[in-house]
């Protein structure tokens, strides 16, 4: 058995985390192999909830589970922490403009990226849920010098997720079927859900997504207006934010950044831009990427780039821009 690996979950006596936990100490994300200390933390009024996940999680009696540390103290819970799920953010509460959660959140990213800087391991990686996630990224990033900025990462395979499916069900092929849709971009109502580089297996064969479903119009409107609501439509129906398919797509973004995908996959995770597809470099932008068994990344190269989706990328950038020149002010004022 390999030294046990320490992960830690922030909003951890919310709902999300409350369907990650079991997966990540389970194996699902690290391995059959891999033993892990799961560090929750919360804020101060949720210590009695986080208590309460603190026992259900010994009461699974997992094998790979070897300790859980609840926590309401930043620094001392991203102390020596190897891989961090950033998942607890300030919700937007109804009437709030998305410049007021901007302002909140940050602050919070702030803190904990002061803390990562000084306590966890200088090998820390992380990914940022809690909203608005590339900008929260970006800013915890920032304020966290020494660590390599490559570590730092916001969720958008949830999106990418979403697309899988909804061309999966328009063809009636499983999801398996489906892979290589990308999200550009922001995770906002701006993201560009991308099926050029898109191929499913129909029959048989491998053919690319557009010719396979054959209607262009559904492709560049209704589809791409789906994913980018998603999110929306899963409020109004349940009258709470997605929280299970969340958690699952936690699990995949961290478990394919941890073991690596099969050549010729990429997937969605947004990273600092390098200035590939004439990116601002440093925003943290969703790309196509493949990841490595060594627990590394590339943002995936010379994608051909047509008109229509130059003018998507370029509307998810202006807006992530003008969030992070929000979001340094806040941090700056």
């Amino acid at each position: 058995m390999a030294e046990p690996l320490r992960v830690l979950v922030t909003g951890a006596a919310g709902q999300i985390a409350y369907s990650l936990l079991y997966s990540v100490a389970k194996g699902d994300v690290f391995g059959p192999n891999q033993p892990i200390i799961l560090v929750l933390l919360d804020i101060q009024p949720m210590l009695g909830v986080l208590e309460g996940v603190v026992m259900e999680m010994m009461d699974c009696a997992l094998p790979l589970l070897r300790e859980v540390i609840p926590s309401v103290n930043e620094m001392e819970a991203f102390k020596d922490v190897d891989v961090a799920m950033l998942v607890g953010a300030m919700p937007r509460r109804e009437g709030m403009e998305r410049k007021d959660l901007l302002a909140a959140n940050v602050k919070i990213f702030k803190s904990m990226g002061n803390a990562i800087d000084t306590q966890a391991k200088k090998n820390i990686k992380v990914v940022v849920v809690g909203n608005p996630a590339n900008t929260n990224a970006y800013i915890c990033k920032k304020y966290a010098p020494s660590i390599n900025p490559a570590n730092f990462t916001a969720l958008t395979r949830l999106d990418q997720n979403r697309a899988q499916a909804q061309i999966a069900a328009k063809l009636g092929v499983s999801n398996s079927s489906v892979k290589n849709c990308v999200i550009w971009g922001n995770h906002s109502s701006t993201q560009y859900p991308d099926v050029n580089q898109a191929v499913v297996d129909l029959n048989g064969k491998s053919m690319p997504v557009r010719e396979a479903v054959k209607d262009d119009n559904w492709l560049n409107n209704d589809f791409i207006k789906t994913v980018q609501q998603r999110g929306a439509a899963v409020i109004k129906a349940r009258k709470l934010s997605s929280a299970m398919s969340a958690a699952k797509a936690i699990v995949d973004h961290v478990r394919d950044w941890w073991n690596g995908v099969p050549d010729g996959t990429y997937v969605s995770m947004a990273v600092p831009s390098d200035g590939s597809y004439n990116i601002e470099e440093g925003l943290i932008y969703s790309f196509p990427v493949r990841t490595k068994p060594d627990h590394t990344y590339e943002i995936v190269k010379g994608l051909t780039i047509n008109d229509f989706s130059r003018e998507k990328m370029d509307a998810t950038e202006k807006e992530l821009s003008e969030e992070k020149n929000m979001a340094l002010s806040v941090c700056e004022s």
